[in-house]
């Protein structure tokens, strides 16, 4: 199973079905915050939502096709980080991820992201990770800026969230470019 210490008491744990009610309430507390930017947040209403997104995320774990992780400090929930379906035949994938508005700000995130991007690279041999985000998530942009991603373009209109069709920025990071020493 997927678990690593970023420090500072906080730490990614795969997610199992037993973590629903944590991450359903980290959500609940943060949903109006989560839903400028996000468009799964509409959809998940319910506790069984949320299990139902981690019975498909330990099936895509269970294949090879990536994982989500929670993000923790200590006994608290406090975010979702992850990769969407990975692409062996390219050796590419997109990481995703979302936090508490209480926990921005503190290098969390950042720290999750570079977990996850050398797990990509040194364990799966990828050759290519991607960040999607709305142009307007500024705080969501920087991530992929501080870890060394090029803005390869804008999508435009790319992503309805509620109600709003959003432009999205697409970061790319190449297996070369990433500089273990540096992470």
């Amino acid at each position: 199973m997927f678990a690593r210490s970023l420090g500072n008491g906080v730490e990614l744990r795969l997610l199992e079905e037993r973590h629903a009610p944590a991450a359903f309430g980290a959500i609940e507390r943060n949903r109006e915050y989560l839903r400028k930017w996000l468009p799964w947040v509409d959809t998940s209403r319910t506790l069984d939502d949320t299990r139902r997104f981690i019975r498909t995320s330990l099936k895509q774990f269970a294949k090879n096709e990536g994982f989500a992780a929670g993000i923790w400090q200590g006994a608290d929930y406090i975010g979702t980080i992850g990769f969407h379906k990975v692409d062996w035949l390219n050796r590419k994938v997109e990481l995703g991820y979302w936090i508490a508005e209480a926990f921005q700000g503190r290098g969390i995130m950042t720290s999750a992201c570079n977990a996850v991007i050398e797990h990509a690279f040194q364990e799966w041999a990828l050759n290519r990770v991607e960040i999607h985000c709305a142009v307007e998530n500024t705080k969501s942009c920087a991530i992929p800026k501080r870890l060394g991603f090029r803005l390869e373009g804008t999508l435009r209109e790319a992503q309805l969230v509620s109600g709003r069709a959003l432009d999205i920025k697409v970061f790319g990071l190449l297996a070369r470019e990433w500089k273990t020493e540096l992470h």
